[in-house]
């Protein structure tokens, strides 16, 4: 699906948030393997499931053609520097409801993109019908949860010994969920 693309200022950083376009398929892919080496907080560890500039063409086609997904970017001068996408089913009993992801490059953390992208989200699933949202975090990753309890996501559950990181151990992943007001 698409939306209206939409201007933001924090502190003195001025940024857009659009639809992701066919255009931005190869700088999506370098992103993702990027994000995936910048932080623990994915499932991927960086190279792992790679998805080339084809598979984020077919994603960006994909996504637009249907109302129930929304594939946005985060633009600073040009340059993507982060994307979150809503996915949706075609499924009767999971109609209502899309998973949420969101990455932001690291050197951009801390001017409320990651905010902003889950906030244009939740207005365009507000507006279109959609329920329920729903995600995954890693428990040890406050700063996101926060954020999400802020945006009226509710822990839902845990998977419990869900991820093994780079330093051996075992932590488990907090499932939430949103339901439309």
């Amino acid at each position: 699906m698409l939306i209206n693309k939409r201007d933001f200022r924090h502190k003195e950083l001025f940024y857009t948030i659009r639809c992701a376009k066919q255009d931005d398929a190869q700088a999506l892919s370098e992103l993702r393997l990027q994000l995936d080496g910048e932080t623990e907080n994915f499932d991927r560890e960086q190279g792992e499931g790679l998805i080339d500039q084809a598979g984020f063409e077919q994603v960006i086609l994909n996504d637009t053609a249907s109302p129930k997904n929304l594939c946005l970017v985060a633009v600073v001068d040009d340059q993507i520097i982060g994307y979150s996408r809503c996915e949706g089913s075609s499924l009767k009993r999971l109609a209502h409801k899309v998973i949420f992801g969101v990455g932001v490059r690291k050197d951009f953390w801390g001017y409320g993109i990651g905010k902003a992208l889950m906030q244009v989200s939740i207005d365009w699933a507000d507006a279109n019908s959609i329920q329920k949202m729903v995600l995954e975090v890693l428990e040890t990753n406050d700063k996101a949860v926060q954020l999400y309890q802020k945006c009226g996501f509710e822990v839902e559950g845990i998977l419990k010994n869900d991820k093994r990181l780079s330093d051996g151990k075992y932590y488990h992943t907090l499932m939430m969920g949103r339901w439309k007001a």
